[in-house]
């Protein structure tokens, strides 16, 4: 990314920080709310860093996926249909049902992409097309099976549905016990420890993956493959490298991940399944990819922006009755919420720069 957007990120992240320590800092220290903000923001973040990862890939192979709000949609409700059978199975081991789930989520979303995949590689179907039949075949399933299973019905399981636990209790505790009573310590350690890192699985695996993918991408033979089939097919081909079996692989990664996000949502966020609950976080993904420029580090950054202006929202609740009435409008929740919105539009409309995508990005290949 160059240094524009990397200010842009800069300048929105300490704004919308700014607005909630103004606000509430009279009540409450600045830096327990910082660190509150910076914890939500992380957490919020999560399934748009996930699907930003999962159209890098399928665009760094060629492939145009606006399909990935369906893989997250379909996997959110799969993953958690089986987390809860197999609670009622292992009902003193949520750990496995909790597991089982995320796979189930991961294995929706691969499943989804491959009918992506052999649309828009086997049949050339116009990429666009293909993912709009995911999305609506995603929103079609999961509404009638929910309707179908759940409806006025509870879980047809029984047993309770089982939450993800924090990934690094013990790291936390840690921090928090080293510095206890340490002069000039304060309450930062206890802070990070209680909010930075005491995020959940998918929150922490999300920020690994961006670590891996990157490697991947320009690190690896693997990653060289991919990104000349996305820039260059019939060279590609020319010097021997299988152009669908990669777009093949890549699309079906992506899917993964966007299962993975799916995940994020019922399993580690909100125990339950509510229609249409992804609201839009796939195609925000997909600005955020835009606006990264097709590099996981740079989709990261961009998804930390959507994550902090929801985080705005989610901070600006505690501290609705400290509003001053100059600033009145931000006790209206849905004003707040369109903030991730109009960055996506102002993302997507080119103000903060030109990207490049791949050359080959969305054209189907004839050998």
């Amino acid at each position: 990314m160059d240094w524009r957007r990397f200010s842009f990120i800069g300048i929105i992240i300490i704004l919308l920080f700014g607005v909630v320590v103004l606000i509430g800092g009279e009540q409450i220290s600045p830096l327990i709310i910082i660190s509150s903000m910076l914890a939500t923001t992380l957490s919020v973040a999560t399934p748009l860093t996930l699907g930003a990862l999962s159209g890098i890939f399928c665009e760094r192979a060629g492939v145009v996926n606006i399909g990935i709000e369906g893989m997250m949609l379909a996997a959110a409700f799969f993953g958690w249909l089986a987390s809860i059978y197999m609670n009622s199975i292992f009902e003193y081991s949520p750990a496995i049902s909790l597991t089982i789930g995320v796979l189930a989520a991961i294995l929706t979303g691969g499943l989804f992409a491959l009918l992506h995949a052999w649309l828009s590689i086997t049949f050339k179907v116009d990429q666009i097309i293909g993912g709009t039949v995911i999305n609506i075949l995603a929103i079609g399933v999961t509404g009638f099976l929910n309707r179908q299973l759940f409806f006025d019905k509870g879980s047809i399981f029984g047993g309770n549905v089982p939450h993800a636990p924090g990934l690094l209790p013990t790291l936390s505790k840690a921090l928090t016990v080293l510095c206890s009573g340490a002069q000039g310590c304060g309450g930062l350690p206890s802070l990070i420890a209680g909010t930075i890192f005491d995020q959940k699985p998918v929150a922490i695996s999300a920020i690994l993956l961006v670590i891996v993918a990157n490697y991947v991408l320009f690190n690896t033979r693997w990653g060289l493959r991919t990104r000349a089939v996305g820039e260059h097919p019939k060279a590609a081909d020319t010097v021997g490298i299988d152009v669908r079996r990669v777009r093949y692989i890549n699309v079906v990664i992506g899917g993964m991940l966007a299962g993975l996000a799916g995940a994020y949502f019922t399993i580690e966020s909100v125990p339950s399944f509510e229609p249409l609950m992804t609201n839009g976080r796939g195609f925000i993904a997909l600005a955020a990819m835009i606006f990264g420029n097709w590099t996981p580090f740079g989709a990261w950054a961009a998804a930390l922006v959507f994550g902090a202006s929801q985080a705005l929202q989610i901070n600006l609740q505690f501290f609705r009755e400290s509003i001053p009435p100059a600033w009145a409008f931000l006790q209206q929740s849905y004003v707040v919420g369109l903030a991730p919105y109009i960055l996506t539009m102002l993302i997507l409309t080119g103000v903060i720069g030109k990207t490049t995508p791949p050359a080959a990005d969305g054209q189907p290949y004839e050998k």
